[in-house]
């Protein structure tokens, strides 16, 4: 019974030990990954250059990751874990409609800063990403400027909003802002409040510009 039992012990002890080292070179293949989409971006960044940078042989990081988009998606939910992300449930609890934009805009524009590396990279290489990966960054975007949309009264709703929302929750107009200009997140988020709350009060009637904007 001993010699059972310190065999099976033993045996608990490799399958442990494996179960680990597997985990640490999943976790290295992904950390490389990250790191080369952050200074290369997707589109330069090969199999090759993360084996390398993992330590690992090209067969090691195909047996953790068999394809392009399996590898993204491990890569995007490692880095966005450690990203204090857009909270769009606090954004909905500003009933009126500038405030909601401001309070919106000003989250985003945080993120954005705080991203603005892999940010810049991703966005760059665009057409180098997995095709879900890009319906998902869409959807994303689509849902930021419906969150933001949802206050201003249908009266002030036009195709003319929906794009200046759209163009608001871009990064992008982040980056043109405050990288390529040098603007504050606060300068930048009046702008494009200012900017939204023209377009909302050019569909309304005259003299209710004050009810469009706040959502009256």
């Amino acid at each position: 019974m001993t010699e059972h039992y310190r065999s099976s012990k033993n045996r608990r002890y490799e399958m442990s030990k494996r179960t680990e080292q597997i985990s640490g070179t999943h976790q290295r293949i992904v950390d490389a990954a990250v790191t080369l989409h952050g200074s290369i971006g997707p589109a330069r960044t090969t199999i090759a250059g993360i084996a390398e940078k993992a330590g690992v042989t090209r067969l090691t990081v195909y047996r953790h990751f068999p394809d392009d988009e399996a590898l993204f998606s491990a890569c995007s939910s490692h880095w966005l874990s450690q990203q204090q992300l857009p909270d769009p449930t606090a954004w909905s609890g500003q009933a009126d409609a500038l405030e909601r934009v401001t309070v919106g805009l000003s989250d985003l524009y945080r993120f954005y800063r705080d991203g603005e590396a892999m940010l810049t990279r991703i966005y760059a290489d665009w057409n180098a990403l997995p095709e879900a990966h890009r319906g998902d960054l869409e959807s994303r975007n689509a849902f930021f400027r419906d969150v933001l949309l949802e206050p201003f009264p249908e009266s002030s709703r036009s195709g003319r909003l929906l794009a200046t929302l759209s163009h608001a929750v871009s990064f992008w107009t982040w980056r043109s802002l405050c990288h390529d200009n040098g603007l504050s997140n606060h300068d930048a988020v009046e702008i494009m409040s200012t900017l939204i709350t023209t377009t909302a009060e050019a569909r309304g009637a005259v003299g209710t510009s004050r009810c469009i904007v706040h959502g009256r």
